[in-house]
């Protein structure tokens, strides 16, 4: 029977600081206000009276407009940083970079719980703590060998008290795709990122590799639907084709992309939702386009693009003539 492997010191180090604050205290930029309110409905299609007509809000129990509680972390949520093209958050917490410093360089979040211990009033000034609660041992996943860092939030507001908590779990891994080296004087690359493959979204991706697009077709109703997931949206089966589509479509909406940026793009970088002439829509990079000739309604077509050995991802281009 074989000894059981030694913890590596780094991962020793780390679990000693289990139970402490994985980073410092963060106070709301704001308080609890209106317009951000509203803004957040508009987004999630969230119309609840006490959250946006006053009249409600004071008939209530509250006697005024309250919060929506699913937004209790968008209050502490960090600014935008142009210089680094980065919101300030999770990066920065504990684990983060010994993980890096010990080849677990990709992340991914997996889980996320809120208890909501009361309703945000108008005028609250909430403040964020975060603890480390756990790392686990190194794991292999599909998307690589890696660790699980689990966290603990803390919300409390500008009396102290406690409003609501939030468990929070990463997965920090080690990439299975590893770029080789560059040949020697070759200008370095950065590598481009790659989609997180599940069973539901495999065969998209091995269109992509015979340069073929596929769209998921309901067994039962018949029903395109992308992106891929277990069921049909419109009657829930589960049953399912792949179909080959076209690619040919029209720009039905579009939005040019100047922060944040990745080194794999170039900037400005439209981004496009064609309509495909059977009817699905999908999101796509229009690389090498100048951002001032995009318009809607823009007859386009997909291209295959092999951005890496092996990887091959679509894009769209404008089509001309018929």
């Amino acid at each position: 029977m074989s000894a059981p492997l030694a913890t590596p010191a780094w991962l020793g180090a780390l679990r000693s600081r289990r139970g402490s604050a994985a980073a410092p205290p963060r106070t709301a930029p704001d308080p609890v206000n209106l317009p951000m309110i509203r803004r957040w409905c508009e987004a999630m299609g969230e119309k609840g009276a006490i959250y946006l007509e006053e009249a409600a809000g004071a008939a209530s129990e509250f006697g005024g407009l309250v919060a929506p509680p699913a937004m209790l972390e968008v209050w502490t949520m960090g600014r935008f940083a142009p210089e680094t093209g980065t919101h300030g958050g999770h990066t920065s917490l504990a684990g983060i970079a010994e993980l890096d410093a010990a080849g677990f360089t990709s992340v991914v979040a997996t889980n996320l719980a809120q208890q909501y211990l009361r309703y945000l009033r108008l005028g609250d000034l909430i403040t964020q703590r975060v603890y480390l609660e756990e790392v686990s041992d190194e794991k292999r996943t599909a998307l690589g060998a890696g660790h699980f860092l689990d966290y603990r939030y803390e919300f409390t507001d500008q009396r102290g008290e406690l409003v609501g908590r939030m468990q929070f779990r990463i997965l920090k891994f080690r990439p299975e795709h590893v770029q080789p080296p560059p040949a020697a004087g070759a200008p370095s690359r950065p590598p481009h990122p790659r989609p997180s493959v599940t069973p539901d979204s495999a065969f998209f991706w091995d269109g992509l590799k015979e340069h073929r697009l596929l769209i998921r077709r309901c067994g039962r109703c018949g029903h395109l639907h992308h992106p891929p997931g277990p069921a049909c949206p419109q009657c829930h089966a589960s049953e399912w084709s792949a179909q080959p589509v076209s690619g040919r479509g029209v720009v039905h909406s579009f939005v040019i992309v100047h922060q944040p940026q990745l080194p794999a793009f170039t900037y400005p970088l439209a981004v496009a939702l064609v309509q495909l002439e059977e009817g699905v829509r999908l999101i796509g990079n229009l690389p090498g386009m100048d951002p001032a000739a995009v318009r809607i309604g823009m007859p386009v077509e997909a291209e295959f693009v092999e951005v890496e050995p092996g990887y091959v991802l679509y894009v769209f281009r404008e089509r001309r003539g018929s």
